[in-house]
């Protein structure tokens, strides 16, 4: 006799992808904090920019002296890659009426990313809803639970917790690094970051790297688009 739910295997992989990325939480709202924002103006982050990425920039620029303008641009340059999300997800799940507004805030890099490698419709739902939904919860459950504690820790660095946000963003990264060209797009972005990182101000490392990586990306679909349509040109009778 079953006492347990069955667990699909999408429903599964966003669950633990939910726990895995929630608890990095902790390390943003003890961060946040240490920048100088109130537990409120933390919360407030996560509830309403809800983008991993974007929030631990858009503290990083503020921690280290950086206007509000270059955290906004900081901010900003890594959300738009949710805008990507946004027109594949819309494609894969299709959401409804308000479900659209509600499938636009939980999609995220976990959600996307999901629902992308699932091989039926009814799985790739699952595992947006599933992770979306769930590293929202535990994002914002943690995210507070870090901004109280980082009132009393003092400095989260001594602790790892700004150690643990650098892990995070590798820890995404790594596995899309799939193809040489996004390799090296990484390198040079990376590069380019070290170069100008002290002749320029807080905030516009990043901003000129992920200038550049734009750029290397446009100049990459160019001219993959110009051999396309050769090759069309070249079979076409």
């Amino acid at each position: 006799m079953r006492f347990l739910p069955t667990f699909s295997p999408a429903v599964v992989m966003g669950i633990s992808i939910s726990i895995a990325t929630g608890l990095y939480g902790i390390s943003f709202g003890a961060l946040s904090v240490a920048a100088g924002l109130t537990v409120g103006q933390t919360a407030a982050l996560s509830l309403l920019m809800f983008t991993g990425g974007s929030q631990f920039a858009f503290i990083g620029v503020i921690s280290t002296g950086g206007s509000p303008a270059a955290a906004c641009g900081a901010a900003t340059l890594l959300y738009l890659r949710n805008a990507i999300y946004g027109a594949q997800m819309k494609a894969l799940i299709a959401p409804k009426g308000i479900m659209k507004f509600i499938a636009a805030h939980v999609t995220i890099d976990e959600s996307a990313g999901t629902a992308s490698v699932q091989d039926t419709a009814e799985e790739r739902n699952r595992g947006f809803w599933t992770a979306g939904v769930g590293v929202f919860v535990l994002w914002n459950v943690f995210t507070l639970v870090g901004a109280l504690g980082g009132q009393h820790i003092g400095d989260p660095a001594q602790w790892g917790l700004d150690g643990a946000a650098v892990a995070a963003f590798l820890g995404l990264l790594w596995p899309r690094l799939t193809q040489r060209s996004m390799r090296s797009v990484a390198l040079v972005a990376a590069l380019i970051t070290v170069l100008v990182l002290p002749v320029t101000p807080t905030g516009v490392p990043i901003v000129l790297a992920a200038l550049v990586a734009g750029l290397w990306g446009w100049v990459v679909a160019v001219k993959a688009h110009s051999n396309n349509s050769l090759t069309r040109g070249e079979t076409t009778p």
